[in-house]
């Protein structure tokens, strides 16, 4: 297959993309339109969270597809109860909403704090309606998901902003309280904010967090679609500071590839009304089918304590090459780390990584002074080796070249 530039113009550009066309993936691994393989550390940016084509998705899709595709969110089926079910009894929620992506899940969440707010007013009668957010967060593409987003730049872009999102300072819990007032319905934060660099919560913030929420009456919702589905060691990341949120959302990993996304609360906060929410594609069989067995396989006994073990063996890899290059070490839980630069040669690092030979490596820098890692969660230690060589050459010639410039 040749790489045809014109033809690739068809697409709107909505991002730069390297001229290539990937035909085949399995595992940590994906292959070119020109047969080169490359070891894959974004996995879709943590979709796959058993990596490319595993084997259950394969089967799952395949049989469901020969039963009933959608019968349309007007009836029930039984891949949705299915996974709904396993949800539940493996949270502290009591009701789920199936969506096709993370930001239609957090629209959804969004929603729900606000009709919630509706029913139960402040102390005037008034409805409350403000959703406290945080600086750096992501939360999605929508219009209200992005206002509900504190990165950079994103409050002039399709001004003017959907209001009611003020924004705190993570781990700082008097700059949440600060915010609180008779409008205030919630509060909203990632427990490890991903695209703001891998920054998690300490569990003291997130234990205070939802002290101060109970106070003041107020919901606690966790967005949890890049730190959910056993991404950080535990099977939702709220599990890691033993608390109750309120709300849930989770997306990427759920669907281990496909578009699958689900929106849950506790029982007193699930006030949906016919009308309220909804969505032509959402619970899909064929997609709740994809969820179970992406969940079963979480679930199988030792899978999650092999993604503790794998996660503080990348950590230690990562600190091992912080020390030997003079970087700023790193952070992270479970499988989703950073590795801190220093200084703003991520995308540099990126560029030469993916254009290594004979075989490439696939990285992401979502800041400009750091790298994120997100492989698949049954991402092996030989695998993770092979990225830390790679990734030890790649910072030989950047650093290296960079010191020989300035000498020069």
């Amino acid at each position: 297959m040749e790489f045809n530039q014109f033809a690739v113009n068809d697409l709107m550009y909505i991002t730069n993309r390297p001229p290539l066309v990937f035909t085949e993936g399995s595992g940590m691994w994906m292959t070119d339109h020109n047969g080169k393989r490359y070891l894959d550390y974004l996995q879709g940016w943590a979709v796959n969270a058993l990596g490319h084509a595993p084997q259950c998705i394969q089967d799952a899709l395949v049989a469901q597809s020969k039963k009933i595709l959608n019968p349309s969110p007007a009836f029930y089926n039984a891949p949705s109860i299915e996974l709904a079910s396993l949800l539940t009894a493996n949270s502290c929620f009591d009701r789920v909403f199936f969506a096709n992506s993370g930001a239609e899940a957090n629209e959804g969440a969004i929603k729900l704090a606000r009709k919630w707010g509706k029913k139960n007013p402040n102390k005037a009668g008034q409805n409350r309606f403000e959703i406290i957010t945080f600086d750096h967060s992501f939360h999605g593409r929508t219009l209200a998901t992005m206002s509900a987003s504190g990165k950079p730049g994103w409050d002039t872009i399709f001004a003017p902003q959907v209001p009611g999102f003020p924004k705190a300072d993570l781990n700082d819990l008097a700059s949440v309280e600060s915010q609180i007032n008779e409008r205030t319905v919630a509060v909203m934060l990632e427990p490890v904010q991903g695209e703001g660099g891998v920054i998690p919560a300490t569990r003291e913030f997130m234990q205070g967090l939802r002290a101060l929420t109970e106070k003041h009456n107020l919901l606690l919702i966790v967005d949890e679609v890049q730190s959910g589905m056993g991404r950080t060691g535990k099977l939702f990341a709220y599990q890691l500071s033993d608390i109750t949120p309120d709300i849930m959302t989770l997306g990427k990993g759920i669907g281990g590839g496909v578009p699958l996304a689900a929106l849950l609360a506790r029982e007193d906060v699930a006030c949906f009304e016919p009308g309220d929410q909804g969505g032509t594609y959402n619970g899909n069989p064929l997609m709740t089918a994809v969820g179970s067995a992406v969940l079963k396989t979480l679930l199988a006994l030792g899978f999650m304590q092999s993604v503790n073990d794998k996660g503080a063996y990348l950590s230690a890899e990562l600190l091992k090459l912080s020390a030997q290059y003079g970087l700023d070490g790193e952070r992270g839980e479970g499988l989703l780390r950073a590795l801190k630069l220093g200084k703003n040669i991520g995308p540099q690092i990126v560029d030469i990584a993916r254009d290594m030979h004979p075989v490439g490596l696939l990285l992401n820098s979502p800041r400009p002074d750091l790298l994120r890692f997100m492989p698949a969660l049954n991402v092996t230690v030989a695998e993770i080796d092979q990225m830390i060589t790679m990734l030890s050459a790649v910072l030989d010639q950047v650093i290296n070249h960079s010191a020989a410039s300035k000498l020069a």
